[in-house]
């Protein structure tokens, strides 16, 4: 279930950049979207958290700080950086630069000593990059802003130290409660931050509210419900890897909503990342004595 999981994560977050620029369109700026999107993500959370009272364990001390600090400081970063870039740079070139993240995290890994970098794994990352560039080469050049590049890399950097910290609390706290304590931490941190610059409009139509609520509902709450579950079970340099399947289905989607057309070359990559999958079921042997989370006896080892 694990792969499956980062899959359906990667496809919900695919479709956010369709949103995000619709919701630009209809003249949703990049701060409002971002205090509409956590705040309402943090309600959902709650209510969803409501009736999953087995997932109401008491979360203290260290476990809580983190928790609600890859929110404030983390996804509330690596989400402006993102919507930043977006409205200075096409989607697919800006998923270009965002999908550098699965090698800085599968290297950071392996470097930290967390997971072995074994050829099996060195062979899906090398399979999911090349389908990812022929699916986003494939669609053809854009407008590229350095100042927009240089946004795209660092939300890919954020994200990947927001994968490497989340993973030592992912086994410790239930997937509903800790996406709850990230986005609370994150709506209250871009909250604040919105009034302290002097606030932001929110005089749009109601018609951007379907893109708003589409960002909240699908690329953010089952997103992260998806990514968190996959990720206990796969480890940060899996999780990575699959979520490369992101640009596939962004792409596919503008294809179907812009009336833009897929390649032969975009669709061979699509199948090249899906192999990844098949490849990551080999698993390697735990590292010895590294034990971060409760995992199956064949992979206990180490998350956004």
């Amino acid at each position: 279930m694990g792969p499956l999981l980062c899959l359906v994560s990667a496809a919900c977050f695919g479709a956010m950049a369709i949103f995000g620029k619709l919701a630009y369109d209809d003249g949703v700026t990049p701060e409002a979207l971002l205090v509409v999107r956590f705040a309402l993500s943090a309600v959902l959370l709650g209510m969803v958290l409501a009736f999953r009272r087995n997932d109401l364990r008491p979360v203290r001390g260290r476990v809580l700080v983190t928790a609600l600090g890859l929110g404030a400081i983390g996804y509330a970063a690596q989400a402006g950086l993102y919507f930043a870039a977006l409205r200075r740079m096409d989607a697919s070139l800006l998923s270009l630069v965002l999908y550098t993240f699965p090698i800085m995290v599968t290297v950071a890994a392996a470097v930290l000593g967390r997971e072995r970098l074994t050829p099996a794994r060195i062979v899906a990352l090398a399979a999911a990059s090349a389908g990812t560039l022929l699916v986003l080469l494939g669609a053809g050049g854009g407008r590229v802003q350095p100042v927009g590049v240089l946004l795209g890399l660092g939300a890919a950097l954020t994200y990947t130290i927001y994968i490497l910290v989340a993973d030592t609390v992912v086994g410790r706290v239930a997937p509903v409660l800790l996406s709850t304590l990230v986005m609370t931490g994150a709506a209250v941190s871009l909250t604040a931050r919105t009034l302290v610059t002097g606030g932001t409009s929110f005089t749009f139509p109601p018609s951007a509210w379907i893109w708003l609520i589409g960002i909240a509902v699908i690329s953010t709450v089952a997103a992260m419900l998806t990514f968190f579950a996959g990720l206990k079970r796969t480890g940060p340099s899996t999780a990575a890897i699959l979520s490369t399947f992101e640009p596939v289905v962004t792409t596919a989607l503008a294809a179907l909503t812009l009336g833009e057309s897929l390649t032969p070359i975009q669709l061979i990559g699509g199948l090249l990342v899906l192999s990844c999958v098949v490849v990551l079921r080999i698993r390697p042997r735990p590292l010895p004595g590294y034990v971060v989370s409760p995992r199956p006896p064949s992979r206990a080892r180490l998350h956004p």
